[in-house]
């Protein structure tokens, strides 16, 4: 084997590209590589957190919606209630309502009853007066003949 300038140049010039790779281009590299692994290590804790986030979102859509189902029925319940009460108090109402117009109407019909016996006293004793006149063919005085009406009402 022969050794020659050549080959002792080209291992110089080997090792001088080797300490200059280590030196200025394996470090950029090397971070490169670093950054890129941190990158999908967060990537990937990342998708993790956000399928556990996925997970509970999930679960708390679905509480939501149970607690919106049973507010709302509960809503529907009272809805019902209310307007059941609603109905129990119309009724009242209209029973009160036609007692009331019943009371009244007795009390008109009462009313008319006694508007009917004074006319008809009124009537009886213009008639009584008249039968009286004719009978003793004399005129009664006005005066006394209202002191009569008015002892008649009485007495009856």
């Amino acid at each position: 084997m022969n050794i020659n300038m050549t080959l002792i140049g080209q291992m110089i010039a080997f090792a001088i590209f080797v300490w200059f790779c280590i030196k200025y281009v394996w470090p950029p590299i090397n971070n490169a590589l670093h950054e890129r692994q941190k990158k999908i290590a967060d990537g990937l804790d990342a998708a993790s957190r956000a399928a556990r986030d996925l997970e509970l979102a999930e679960q708390q859509a679905e509480e939501t919606l149970r607690e919106s189902k049973e507010q709302a029925a509960e809503i529907l319940e009272n809805a019902h209630k209310r307007s059941n009460q609603m109905i129990d108090e119309a009724r009242e109402q209209a029973r009160q309502e036609g007692e009331r117009m019943v009371a009244n109407a007795k009390t008109e019909i009462d009313q008319e009853v006694n508007r009917a016996k004074e006319e008809l006293r009124g009537q009886v004793s213009r008639l009584a007066i008249v039968g009286a006149e004719r009978i003793l063919e004399s005129s009664i005085d006005e005066k006394q003949h209202a002191k009569l009406v008015d002892k008649l009402a009485e007495e009856l």
